[in-house]
């Protein structure tokens, strides 16, 4: 059986491409199953289109048998076109990731979708293969009722949603994603606002815990659930080795929710890393750090340990939107408190902004635009709201709000338009004041001075002046202004 595992391409964020680690967790479970035959295909970084691909393995006198494609919610329009050319080529179709696992019976009326993975999807996947082989294919002959997590059609256009497949707790048993099977050599450095976009780098990443017990309004945990799961330490020390050591890893990036969940095991899992020797590749926190669990001594080990930089997500500067209406659960105390833990630790540091919450005001935007530049990370990332579907925000604005999205693509968030109005809250200043953030922030003289200086900036120029104009100066007009004239 021919497997191929699929991501489709985003077109909103452009300035860097590093590995899809579910794809990779899916593949590395199908390895141990004994499923050989497997390719990975990231639209990001392919120099051929799916429609392409299919067509090439067709000619080559391989077709693939299976084609699964993993789709977050900006992208599920690209992840049902990936599906349609998968079809035309005789697969069978699997869609999984977060927004399937979110609104599963969508996908599962359309014709070009056979059947739809819920949840963490490493045993569906490999139950719902070995069925697939057992049929010889034919899976409208198979016994799909059994297998947990899945979704389907009956022959009569039924569909059919079979129980959610409980977490697993035990993460070590599950295989490493196969590392092995990434075209590394096409994907770039995990920051090149920071480090430059490097072409060459071998850049990682890697999951030490699922989950987080948080209840931000704007998060949504489809996948990895409200818990919070860890790996051991030694077994991502052992995965860790094998990509320093064996794949030649020039970087790694921790891409957990909250990996500092358990103060005591981040510091365990630094002191390995220490002990091991295992502290030569650089790494970064790729997600924000909860700022809550983390202490001074952490962040000397961490720089022991090979990190190089640290990113925490801080959300708001006033302190009634972070605790009422984001829901954080940590304080502004504790945010400043971890920056200056980290810089004096010789760290450099990002920090996550999310502006036009419900509720916000001029007044409380201005006031996280200040804490921005008093905290002075290396890097702020200033993010629009979006109401993702299964996120309190989402429900909230059924209620009472008006979205501007109509299209599952309008929900990408590193873009220059606000999604929604509520109460008094216009599109229009949080557009405003979102740009502003970016200017004062950017704009200042040493951070000009620093950007000017580095190489990158002039390889990239276009991109980089395309970027500086959408995050700055903006279009024409915006979605928001052009709502509220109306």
């Amino acid at each position: 059986m021919r497997i191929l595992l699929a991501s489709p391409e985003s077109h909103v964020w452009h300035s860097r491409a590093h590995i899809h680690m579910g794809l990779g967790y899916l593949a590395g479970s199908l390895l141990e199953a004994g499923f050989t035959d497997l390719t990975l295909y990231d639209a990001a970084i392919e120099t051929e289109s799916i429609a392409e691909a299919l067509q090439r393995a067709i000619a080559e006198g391989q077709p693939y048998d299976v084609v699964g494609i993993s789709s977050p919610t900006p992208l599920i329009n690209e992840a049902w076109d990936a599906a349609r050319q998968a079809k035309r080529a005789g697969a069978i179709t699997v869609l999984g990731g977060p927004h399937l696992t979110l609104m599963p019976d969508e996908s599962a009326h359309r014709p070009e979708v056979d059947l739809v993975v819920r949840g963490e999807a490493e045993d569906t996947l490999v139950e719902l293969v070995v069925q697939l082989a057992d049929c010889n294919l034919q899976f409208g002959a198979c016994d799909l009722r059994s297998i947990l997590g899945l979704t389907w059609r009956t022959g009569d256009g039924q569909v059919i949603h079979n129980p959610a497949r409980p977490l697993r707790d035990d993460l070590d048993n599950i295989p490493y994603p196969a590392h092995q099977l990434y075209k590394i050599e096409r994907y770039t450095s995990l920051q090149p606002l920071t480090d430059g976009l490097d072409p060459n780098a071998r850049a990682y990443t890697i999951v030490t815990s699922r989950g987080c017990p948080f209840t931000c309004t704007f998060c949504s945990k489809p996948i990895t659930g409200d818990t919070w799961r860890p790996r051991s330490v030694e077994n991502v020390v052992a995965e860790w080795r094998w990509l320093v050591q064996d794949l030649g890893a020039t970087e790694i990036g921790i891409t957990d929710d909250i990996w500092n969940r358990d103060l005591d095991r981040a510091k365990d899992l630094c002191r390995a890393l220490i002990r091991e020797g295992l502290n030569t590749a650089p790494w970064v926190t790729v997600h924000g750090m909860k700022v809550n669990y983390a202490d001074p001594e952490l962040f000397q080990l961490m720089k022991a340990a090979g990190a190089k930089r640290v990113g925490f997500g801080v959300e708001s500067g006033d302190e009634y939107i972070l605790s009422r209406v984001v829901r954080k659960g940590q304080t502004l105390a504790q945010a400043r408190n971890a920056f200056k833990w980290a810089k004096a630790a010789g760290l450099q540091t990002m920090g996550f902004f999310v502006f036009g919450m419900p509720q916000e005001t001029e007044e409380t935007l201005e006031k996280t635009i200040q804490l921005a530049l008093e905290l002075d990370p290396d890097l702020a990332n200033f993010m629009i709201a979006a109401p993702y579907p299964g996120t309190q925000l989402y429900e909230l604005l059924e209620k009472e709000g008006n979205s501007f999205s109509h299209d599952w693509t309008d929900y990408a968030i590193h873009t220059d338009e606000a999604k929604f109005e509520i109460g008094d809250l216009r599109a229009e200043l949080v557009e405003r004041k979102w740009r502003e953030a970016y200017r004062r922030f950017y704009w200042r003289p040493k951070r000009l001075i620093r950007r000017l200086a580095m190489p990158d900036t002039w390889r990239h120029l276009p991109p980089r002046l395309h970027d500086a104009r959408r995050f700055v100066v903006g279009g024409k007009g915006t979605r928001g202004a052009s709502k509220t004239a109306a």
